[in-house]
């Protein structure tokens, strides 16, 4: 008798268009999953999805919506048979969410109760929460273990995670059929390989390197270090850079592991491993062949002389690890930028 083709798992992925979502989409069909994008399109563009359906070869079903609004999030769940969810859906600018904590908490909050609604409403049961290592706060020491607490945040942004990874910590303890898995990422850069899509920033890059890569491109003037003082090889903070890419797949092993296990859990996605500031934009400068202007700043407040994982975790429960150096993640951002100095906004 012949064998009957396994069905393909749909996953609605939650600003699905912005940086890490659209490098998601790639591999979770790469990984024979398919997929629903909802996304606002605040700090996204419609032409990221094209790319990404370029790349895939296939057309995603694609809503222009708000994820807070519950109604319109069931109507997609009632158009699609919906495995699983992962929210890269809110805000993400550390600095603006000081100056706008009420808009922090309505957006990031309340996007994840829409989905969680809308979940148990369609009897979807596994849900990949876009957290980070904001949550260990300032205080914590290298490499950073998933054991650690968590309850230090710093700002708004911050703050909202940990209030997100408590609800969903909180959902699985009354809902036994419910897997959260809460993915700490540390610091993504980078860019697809073939550098169609990668990160497009609105106004100036709150992130090291695509203001390294702006620079570059002579879109700004240049780059400013925050202090160079700190008790490091350089003087400059050090952090666990990880390339998008290995991010991405960190995500389909998450949902592997969450339709095979129930409650919650949170694991580090990182390298194990730290470059300064100065490391970093050295490597850019090899691999782009362009020497980039830069100037010493005082420190910020709320920064740390060094960041980085204990990845061991994901390794163990995910069997992910890191495979991307940081040659890979500083060659493929410029090969991004390059093709791309304005990001979307130059089209083909």
């Amino acid at each position: 008798m012949a064998e009957m083709k396994q069905e393909r798992r749909t996953i609605l992925v939650a600003g699905g268009a912005g940086y890490i979502g659209t490098h998601t989409l790639v591999c979770l069909y790469e990984a024979g999953y398919d997929a629903v994008c909802v996304d606002n399109f605040d700090n996204s563009v419609p032409e990221a999805m094209r790319r990404v359906e370029e790349l895939v070869g296939a057309t995603i079903p694609t809503y222009n919506i708000d994820v807070r609004d519950t109604d319109a999030l069931n109507k997609v769940f009632d158009e699609h048979s919906i495995s699983g969810v992962i929210n890269f859906a809110g805000l993400k600018a550390v600095g603006e969410s000081v100056t706008k904590p009420i808009e922090y908490y309505d957006d990031n909050i309340n996007v994840t109760l829409s989905l969680l609604k809308a979940m148990r409403e369609h009897d979807c049961h596994l849900i990949i929460f876009s957290s980070s290592a904001t949550v260990y706060g300032m205080n914590a020491v290298s490499p950073l273990k998933e054991t650690l607490p968590v309850g230090t945040a710093t700002n708004p942004y911050g703050w909202s995670k940990i209030m997100n990874e408590q609800i969903l910590r909180d959902v699985c303890t009354c809902d036994h059929q419910l897997s959260a898995v809460l993915l700490r990422y540390f610091n993504p850069i980078g860019a697809h390989p073939s550098g169609r899509i990668g990160e497009n920033p609105k106004g100036i890059p709150n992130n090291v390197m695509p203001y390294i890569a702006q620079v570059a491109v002579g879109k700004l003037e240049k780059f400013h270090v925050f202090g160079a003082d700190y008790s490091t090889e350089d003087g400059t903070g050090v952090r666990d850079y990880i390339h998008v890419m290995d991010l991405a797949a960190g995500h389909v092993k998450a949902i592997d592991y969450g339709l095979a296990h129930t409650g919650a859990i949170a694991i580090n996605l990182g390298t194990s491993k730290g470059y300064s500031v100065l490391e970093l934009m050295h490597a850019f400068e090899k691999a782009s062949g362009v020497e980039i202007p830069y100037v010493i700043d005082p420190r910020r407040a709320g920064d740390v002389a060094k960041m980085y994982a204990d990845a061991s975790l994901a390794k163990e429960l995910l069997g992910w690890e890191a495979h991307y150096d940081l040659d890979d993640m500083v060659r493929d951002t410029w090969n991004w930028q390059s093709n791309n100095p304005d990001g979307y906004g130059q089209s083909e």
